[in-house]
């Protein structure tokens, strides 16, 4: 059986996400990937049968437009709308780095990853 692997790796985001109030103002940059695994079938050329990562890249966007306190929400709602297009997905991974997160020390980056494993068997 063939193991397929679509993904896209730290899509550059301006947002506001944050705990304080004051990240929700200033905004910081993130770092976001979204990885899926699933068994590719039919015709290898037909976007209808695999994992687009345009839309991929359309779903991160557009949950990093939306403000909220947590990274943690983030990627859960990432993933819900990855799984919801893409019902037939083994495994997804998202992920996001808060670049430079405001905090004592030097701090390159924090990072929350979720990760979904289907119960089906394939």
């Amino acid at each position: 059986m063939f193991l397929q692997t679509v993904a896209l790796n730290d899509v550059r985001c301006f947002a506001f996400h944050g705990f304080y109030p004051e990240e929700q103002l200033t905004g910081t940059e993130f770092l976001v990937s979204v990885e899926v695994t699933f068994t590719p079938s039919g015709d290898t050329e037909d976007l209808q049968r695999t994992v687009n990562y345009e839309v991929l890249n359309t779903i991160i966007l557009e949950e990093m437009g939306s403000t909220k306190k947590l990274l943690e929400s983030v990627v859960r709602v990432i993933l819900d709308r990855v799984i919801s297009a893409y019902p037939f997905v083994h495994t997804a991974v998202a992920g996001i780095k808060k670049m430079f997160p405001p905090m004592p020390g030097e701090v390159n980056h924090s990072f929350v990853q979720l990760s979904y494993t289907s119960e089906k068997k394939y």
